[in-house]
């Protein structure tokens, strides 16, 4: 039977050390001492290794990108874009602040740019999403044309996205609830060109992913967390923005 990381915290620490290893072509860094506390709090907190691994990737994108590296990533420096994806990943699948935390931390929405400035990252993305072919790629059971979702998105957005600078109250309430809409119809048109395999293969990683959460959430919660979930898994599997705006 295979381990659970978070329930073994030195097998957690050594799957995170084996991981920067590799992004540190090779270099072994190892994950003792403070950084072994630290990376075991990763794990109390239940953060899932995909996320941690996640967050990495990310400290790392922002170290090539200020040039030639260096010296070696110590796990210390990802901390931050960590608890980042983690804060993502928590509210993107439903996981309250106080079960991921053990604080009735407030969980305020956040607010990422401006309508218009959301609408035009949805469309260019939807439209190179559209024009690449990737979606080719995704296992299809053959069932709802895709593109024909993507063609009428895009459109619905493109001849919304004047007005929206000028929305306000009702209209614009009701706005965000179409895009909210949207993303659904999106979603569920990718999803169906899962095939069943596909699908509950995917379910299993949503399960280990939320395993930390499972008696911290009561059932009705969790089970909402767990489609939400899935959810994600599907959108990052075909690389589909998030159409809704909060």
């Amino acid at each position: 039977m295979a381990i659970d990381p978070h329930d073994v915290p030195e097998e957690y620490c050594r799957q995170i050390e084996s991981y920067l290893c590799r992004k540190n072509d090779g270099h072994l860094i190892r994950i003792v001492g403070p950084a072994f506390e630290q990376v075991c709090a990763w794990a109390t907190r239940g953060i899932p290794i995909k996320v941690a691994y996640r967050g990495i990737d990310r400290y790392f994108e922002r170290y090539y990108a200020k040039g030639p590296r260096r010296r070696p990533v110590q796990v210390q420096f990802c901390e931050a874009d960590v608890l980042d994806v983690f804060d993502e990943w928590r509210r993107a699948v439903g996981v309250p602040a106080a079960a991921a935390t053990g604080s009735d931390d407030a969980d305020a929405g956040r607010r990422h740019g401006s309508l218009p400035a959301h609408l035009e990252r949805v469309i260019a993305r939807l439209t190179t999403l559209r024009a690449s072919g990737g979606r080719e790629s995704l296992p299809s059971a053959g069932a709802t044309p895709l593109d024909d979702t993507l063609d009428a998105i895009i459109r619905e957005i493109d001849g919304a996205r004047a007005a929206a600078k000028s929305l306000r109250g009702d209209t614009r309430q009701q706005f965000v609830g179409r895009l909210l809409e949207l993303d659904r119809a999106l979603l569920d048109a990718t999803r169906s060109r899962f095939d069943a395999a596909t699908l509950l293969e995917l379910q299993r990683e949503a399960d280990l992913e939320l395993a930390p959460f499972r008696d911290r959430m009561p059932a009705e919660a969790f089970a909402r967390a767990r489609e939400s979930c899935l959810d994600r898994i599907i959108r990052d599997r075909a690389r589909l923005p998030v159409i809704a705006f909060e």
